[in-house]
């Protein structure tokens, strides 16, 4: 009975494939396709569905359609796309194939049914493994990338490197602050380094400990921690918790702070005179002659 369900299939397989791209056609209005082009919906949707029956015809699930999963998921198409379609596909095959026959009974019912799902579902699984796949290796390759963007360190000048902080500091975030401190120092050959928390909503207890131990540790390596965008109400909580951030220098901004920075690498800010008063002293003294 099987074979004779497959055939069935094989030889009708341009009147399903028709009421099935009818169906989907149809869906397309109301749903996340309707803003692809029609060339490529079309296109897609054919090569699907020869997909599908190449996997009947082998009797197993083919390269082709691990290529086309992976040709969906780089161009950014929902994995429902192929869920959807496959379920739709199910339904018109069950339907036509029923249609053949006059007189149905509970056992060829049945036969049928398990014959289609053991087609389909293998196909279902292996796009949602390839998606998942997918999916997961692209997360991890954005939470690598947001780790490294969640504690630079940029070098500024000879020396001097400054690390800005965005956002809440939890354990985790701490730990790789620490690591980039200590490599970054140390590539840079940093003698100084900014600490700017002017993006931090809250410093508590927690975060400032792990600001410290990140301090410290740079200082053991041989360098100097500026902790720099403490504005009044940070500094009001560091005071009420009872936090001592004696241990290094502290400034309200970065402008202060890399001033300092340049001061302890041994330069010094000329800054040069307004040219109106340099003006009005030449007129001046033009005057008194």
């Amino acid at each position: 009975m099987p074979t004779r369900v497959n055939k069935i299939i094989m030889e009708n397989s341009d009147v399903i494939i028709k009421n099935w791209l009818e169906i989907v056609s149809e869906k397309r209005k109301n749903d996340y396709t309707s803003s692809i082009s029609e060339d490529l919906f079309q296109s897609t949707n054919r090569e699907f569905v020869n997909v599908i029956f190449d996997s009947l015809d082998q009797q197993s699930l083919t390269k082709g359609l691990e290529a086309f999963s992976e040709r969906l998921v780089n161009l950014g198409w929902p994995l429902s796309y192929l869920t959807d379609g496959l379920q739709t596909f199910r339904r018109v095959t069950i339907d036509f194939v029923l249609g053949q026959n006059e007189k149905i009974d509970t056992d060829f019912f049945s036969i049928i049914l398990d014959r289609v799902d053991s087609w389909v579902d293998p196909i279902i699984n292996k796009l949602v493994n390839e998606y998942s796949g997918s999916w997961e290796h692209t997360v991890s390759l954005q939470r690598v990338a947001l780790q490294e963007l969640s504690a630079p360190l940029i070098p500024v000048m000879r020396n001097i490197t400054i690390m800005p902080l965005i956002g809440t500091i939890d354990t985790e975030r701490a730990k790789q602050i620490m690591e980039n401190l200590l490599e970054g120092v140390i590539k840079h050959n940093a003698e100084v380094v900014l600490i700017d928390i002017t993006g931090v909503p809250v410093v508590d207890t927690m975060v400032a400990h792990h600001i410290i131990q990140a301090a410290e540790a740079v200082r053991l390596i041989g360098s100097t921690c500026i902790l720099v965008g403490i504005r009044p109400e940070i500094a009001q909580t560091i005071v009420n918790l009872g936090i001592d951030l004696g241990k290094f220098p502290t400034k309200s901004s970065l402008r202060k702070g890399f001033e300092t920075a340049l001061e302890l690498t041994g330069r010094t800010i000329h800054r040069e005179s307004n040219k109106e008063e340099v003006i009005e002293d030449i007129i001046g003294s033009i005057e008194k002659e």
